[in-house]
């Protein structure tokens, strides 16, 4: 059979199937057209199905409508339900039952509703935006029963779906107050300030905010920025000015404090008051004082720093006008400030940290350059150090901007002696004899120093200089029997009485009277820096010819500062006691004369105690002695 064929016989089978088919319904169901295929019904529109539910769903819809214009919610949300389950892909639907569940205050339902709704719909803001609404009404309700932890959940999911809207953040902020989180609080409102343009209602928050965690220099910066934004803002102003008296009232307590000796209450106290006012110099000043006190130099020196840096800035009223007592305070602090550096190098000093209290003694007389007493001790600094030449260029200075201070000639003459010894050891004895006259001139009654001057003659072979020397050596000190060589067959009575002695006791006694009357008895510092000295035990034993020595070893002890390392003492009890003794027990600095009469047995029997503990020698100087 042809294969062209096939398609046509196929055509005919379709044809008589479907004709067998017909025939086979319409014998077995009559005229019903139920069981017929679409193409055999006949077109009736109002029996298809999807027109029947929509039909239907829309009169659930209208029934619901005219419901809760009755206000008749529960049945308008049984309309609604029955119209969504004929229709739920219609958003409307959902939307208009999620207002029914609002109006009944179910939050939750609703929330669900509009989810749906956005879930369909995500292109409609509208609808997030009512679902962040009913988050927020829920969020209220649970605030106003107290349950501040559920409602922050609430405000939170209400802030996430619309970000920008400030009201939902401020009650986010306000549960956050009510749950005591605080430092929650202070970031949100730190990141409003980084991303919103800053305002003075803002600042005044955070402050508030930081006041209740006891941050008061926080809170008095942000009240600043505040009223440099909005110098009226009221809530600003009053808040700082509570801050001011608060501060005021914490000050005049630890002055109370400070007077009574507690100390540590007093700092405590004086704390308190910068943290509340930390723009006002003179609480710095205290502060650095009571730290000076209790020997924290550090933190003394940055806070009188500060106070210095506050006053310059003229940040002492809200204004910018400097108060009338501004250049003293400013004053008061620089002084205190070098009396710090001074009383920190001597705390230096006495635990052997040289280089240190050179430092600290450089730094202050950098911020003041007229006293003397700053020169003294760096001087003395040097001179533990053995740098002689830079002792001495200190001490000439010192005697600049004070040419009457005694304590001063002592330490020329102590270093000028030392200066002849070393000239002395290098065999340079018309130097060495040039120190030694300048020793003298400082301090015309030590008879060490024309003991060395005699020596040096002697190598120079200047015998008559020598006796010259040598008796008055003996007439201020008559302890050295070495000086007794150059009178062979004379005791020393013989050479005290003879006619040379008594005319050089004479000029002796003239010199001496003359160098007291030139100059003062003691260091008489400024009144703001009468405790810028270390203790000068020095000058008493410069004074005493029988407590000196030519070595470098004594003239270092001549220098030792009243508490030395070995003399700590262990407790406060001791401190206390010892600090006392020192500040009303004060022996004299100065001796009043040169022993030149021979009658006066007591001292006499006193330098000779004293020689005989501490041996006049020439020998053994670790090279810098006189060697012969």
């Amino acid at each position: 059979m042809n294969a062209r064929n096939f398609p046509k016989v196929n055509a005919c089978r379709t044809e008589l199937t479907n004709t067998s088919r017909e025939a086979a319904v319409r014998k077995l169901f009559g005229s019903s057209s139920i069981f017929l295929t679409p193409e055999l019904k006949c077109d009736r529109p109002d029996l298809r199905g999807n027109f029947v539910i929509k039909e239907k769903a829309n009169t659930h819809y209208q029934a619901g409508k005219e419901a809760v214009i009755q206000l008749q919610f529960e049945k308008a949300v049984s309309c609604f339900s029955k119209a969504i389950i004929l229709q739920p892909d219609q958003t409307q639907l959902y939307v208009e039952r999620a207002e029914v569940y609002l109006q009944l205050c179910d939050f939750n339902s609703a929330t669900l509703d509009y989810k749906h709704a956005c879930y369909l719909e995500p292109q409609t803001k509208t609808h997030f935006h009512r679902l962040a609404f009913i988050y927020y009404l829920q969020g209220q309700c649970l605030c106003d029963q107290g349950m501040f932890l559920d409602a922050l959940e609430s405000f939170a999911k209400a802030t996430e779906l619309k970000p920008k809207f400030k009201p939902y953040h401020m009650r986010s902020l306000a549960c956050l107050t009510a749950l005591g989180r605080y430092s929650d609080c202070i970031r949100l409102v730190t990141k409003w300030l980084k991303t919103d343009p800053p305002s003075a209602d803002l600042f005044t928050l955070r402050a508030r905010l930081y006041h209740q965690i006891n941050q008061a220099a926080l809170c008095y910066y942000d009240l600043k920025a505040a009223l440099r934004l909005n110098p009226g803002c009221a809530d600003a102003l009053s808040l700082l000015e509570e801050m001011k008296e608060a501060a005021e009232c914490s000050r005049q307590q630890a002055v109370s404090k400070a007077v009574e000796g507690e100390l540590t209450d007093a700092l405590s106290k004086i704390t308190t008051a910068v943290e509340k006012n930390p723009e006002k110099a003179q609480y710095y000043l205290f502060r650095g004082i009571i730290y000076c006190r209790l020997k924290d130099f550090i933190a003394a020196i940055e806070d009188l720093v500060l106070a210095v840096e506050l006053c310059d800035a003229g940040t002492e009223c809200f204004e910018r006008e400097k108060p009338d007592n501004s250049n003293s305070l400013e004053e008061d602090a620089q002084a205190q400030l070098v009396l710090t550096y001074n009383d920190f190098a001597v705390h230096c000093f006495s635990q052997g940290f040289y280089s240190e209290a050179i430092m600290l003694l450089t730094k202050a007389i950098h911020e003041q350059r007229d006293e003397s007493g700053l020169f003294i001790n760096r001087g003395d600094c040097f001179l533990k150090q053995e740098e002689w030449l830079f002792a001495l260029a200190d001490y000439q200075q010192a005697e600049e901007l004070d040419p009457q201070n005694r304590s001063i000639w002592f330490r020329l003459a102590s270093i000028h002696n030392t200066l002849g010894l070393h000239s002395f050891g290098k065999l340079n004895f018309q130097d060495a004899v040039d120190k030694f006259s300048l020793a003298i001139k400082y301090q015309p009654g030590m008879a060490q120093y024309y003991g060395n001057r005699a020596k040096a003659h002697t190598r120079m072979h200047k015998m008559e200089e020598a006796k010259l020397d040598a008796l008055s050596a003996l007439i201020l000190g008559p302890t050295n029997d070495e000086l007794l060589r150059l009178f062979p067959g004379c005791s020393l009575s013989d050479i005290i009485s003879s006619a040379t002695a008594q005319t050089v006791k004479a000029q002796l006694m003239e010199q001496t009277q003359m160098w007291k009357l030139a100059g003062r008895p003691a260091s008489r510092l400024s009144d703001k820096l009468q405790r810028m000295a270390l203790q000068h035990d020095t000058d008493s034993q410069s004074e005493t010819a029988s407590q000196s020595s030519l070595s470098v070893e004594n003239v270092e002890t001549k220098l030792k500062p009243c508490v030395s390392p070995h003399d700590l003492l262990s407790s406060k009890e001791q401190v206390t006691e010892a600090v006392r003794k020192v500040l009303h027990q004060r022996q004299s600095l100065y001796h009043t004369g040169p022993r030149l009469s021979p009658l006066r047995l007591a001292e006499a029997s006193e330098a000779a105690l004293c020689a005989a503990k501490h041996p006049y020698a020439w020998r053994n100087f670790r090279g810098l002695g006189l060697n012969c």
